[in-house]
């Protein structure tokens, strides 16, 4: 089991619940910060998802930790009918609901305020699952993929998009360096919570990646995984599929 690295180290509350308050705190810059640190790229990484999530022709999607719903408002190029986007920050979920309501998608895509370790949907209801720098926020890992392996339809697809550490330098001196030294001043420059970059940047790097994930996959019950790093590996996309 992965690490178990929390935002606020004296809270007394547990790490799904220390989640929920990050994010809620940081809501409002969330997409605008985003965008500062990855330099625009991850929007290029989304864009990869969506080409996957599309060759399976899904109608049911539900991307989940949909923050304020940037890929699940991408997944309604596929024309599915039915997307669902979960997250245990109701913050992040209200400034998602403007955004859908904006692009006049509110017929298609509904915010569903839950735990993903928990989800209040039926076994194999979905032909499509996506979760965007998510997954390394579950507080126990093993329950949040099992449970994903739960509502996902015998040969749906499951793609995840998460940061990875480069193997190679100088991609690798250059990603830690910027992880631990300029990624928290991004935050604390944009962001009302002090330690909410930094705790990004730390769980990021603890977050097993590669073959580590693709495994801990494999050990759940998903089949056909693979992973596709990206930018010299300082995100990965997996992908993966039910028996």
């Amino acid at each position: 089991m992965p690490e178990n690295i929390t935002p606020y180290k004296n809270s007394t509350l547990s790490k799904k619940e220390q989640i929920a308050q990050m994010f809620d705190t940081i809501s409002e810059n969330y997409d605008r910060l985003n965008r500062v640190i990855s330099f625009g790229i991850d929007i290029k990484w989304r864009k990869k998802v969506l080409q996957i999530v599309t060759q399976s022709n899904p109608k049911t999607i539900l991307d989940i930790a949909t923050g304020t719903g940037d890929l699940a408002i991408l997944m309604a190029q596929t024309k599915a009918p039915k997307i669902i986007g979960l997250d245990i920050s109701a913050g992040m979920l209200e400034v998602g609901r403007k955004k859908i309501q904006y692009k006049n998608l509110s017929n298609t895509i509904e915010m569903v305020l839950a735990d993903s370790e928990e989800m209040p949907f039926e076994d194999s209801y979905f032909d499509a699952i996506t979760v965007a720098f998510g997954v390394r926020n579950f507080e126990n890992l093993e329950k949040g993929l099992a449970e994903i392996l739960r509502v996902l339809k015998p040969n749906g697809v499951f793609v995840i998009l998460e940061t990875s550490v480069p193997d190679k330098n100088p991609y690798k001196q250059g990603y830690t360096f910027y992880s631990k030294n300029i990624l928290p001043i991004i935050g604390k420059l944009f962001s009302k919570d002090n330690v909410a970059y930094g705790y990004l940047s730390e769980s990021a790097a603890a977050f097993p990646y590669g073959e580590a994930l693709n495994n801990i996959l494999r050990e759940i019950g998903f089949i056909e995984v693979k992973a596709m790093p990206q930018t010299f590996g300082v995100a990965t996309i997996y992908s993966a599929t039910k028996k």
